[in-house]
């Protein structure tokens, strides 16, 4: 064959297979994530949505992509990360800690499906008109954490039976979240007739200057306030409610896997599974406004029984029984 007709039977072949890669390459879903911590505290949980999408029947690095954005614990980068990803034009937004990075995610977007994951009621924070019947381009998954500081509460006074002053820590520049936490936990209270004060941190600066303030009021037992901030910072508050021998109780696990005392709230493992799913059935066509809000069926109590021993803390038989795992 001469060098000219072999080239132009070579054009021949590319023109009918560049379409065909390029249409490939155009048709895989780019997801975007949007979180407001950082890779290294959510590491464990992201295989439990790429098992949701699994399920859904998606894989990334096969016929799916994850384009990711992290705030690194400032919730201020929220809008701007999330325009970024419209920007990119995913094909869904997934935001799975907390309201801020749903709320932010919403504000960038009306036509970009979103699929969240908060912890305080979608409906009264803005991000959902019903549970049911989300509307518009969002749904997801409600985990209801900061829906459950009374509960935790009541743990921790079920620990030490004789503690009448409390603290609440929150982050007010999450304020839906921090706002939602107080309201439950001051209602238990003052029906109650004990004592709670509220303190506030966004900086690690902050967060040592709070247990130092715990410690000066006299605080028997300290409940924290859901959010993505104290996960980031989960190893630091551990070890200064050990160095104060505060009985303390968190909103997620990861907190006593890493030397906190007990931990009340729906499973991580699950909500971010329930949040891969959504994202998958959304992938392949439904409509968020179609998919209600999915809601926990089940809570885990989780204690770490050395803890409660180095911080002289004897937990009663009661809460024993009602454990779904103790830390030895």
């Amino acid at each position: 064959m001469r060098r000219r007709e072999f080239l132009g039977s070579m054009a021949g072949v590319t023109a009918t297979i560049l379409p065909v890669v390029t249409h490939a390459q155009t048709t895989t879903p780019l997801i975007g994530f949007l979180h407001p911590g950082s890779p290294e505290t959510d590491t464990s949980r992201l295989p439990a949505f790429r098992q949701g999408l699994g399920e859904a029947g998606f894989s990334e690095g096969r016929n799916v992509a994850i384009e990711f954005r992290w705030a690194h614990g400032d919730n201020s980068r929220l809008p701007e990360l999330a325009a970024d990803l419209v920007r990119r034009q995913v094909a869904v937004i997934v935001t799975v800690a907390g309201t801020a990075a749903a709320l932010a995610a919403k504000a960038a977007t009306t036509t970009i499906p979103i699929v969240f994951s908060a912890g305080t009621d979608p409906v009264e924070a803005g991000i959902v008109a019903s549970l049911s019947r989300p509307g518009g381009n969002i749904t997801g998954v409600n985990f209801m954490s900061s829906e459950l500081g009374a509960k935790r509460l009541g743990v921790l006074q079920e620990m030490i039976p004789r503690a009448n002053r409390f603290a609440l820590l929150v982050n007010r520049t999450n304020p839906v979240s921090a706002e939602s936490a107080i309201k439950d936990v001051e209602k238990v209270t003052s029906a109650a007739g004990r004592q709670i004060e509220i303190f506030d941190a966004s900086t690690s600066r902050e967060i040592e200057m709070a247990f130092a303030a715990f410690a000066q009021n006299r605080a028997e037992g300290l409940v924290v306030g859901a959010d993505p901030f104290f996960t980031e910072r989960r190893v630091q508050m551990a070890t200064l409610a050990a160095r104060h021998l505060l009985p303390t109780i968190y909103f997620i696990r990861a907190f006593v896997e890493v030397g906190g005392l007990v931990s009340y709230g729906a499973s991580d493992f699950v909500r971010y599974r329930e949040v891969g799913i959504y994202t998958g059935r959304i992938l392949r066509g439904e409509k968020p406004a179609d998919l209600p809000v999915a809601q926990p069926t089940k809570f885990e109590l989780v204690i770490n029984l050395p803890t409660a021993r180095a911080i002289g803390v004897t937990v009663p038989q009661s809460l024993l029984t009602q454990t779904d795992e103790m830390i030895e």
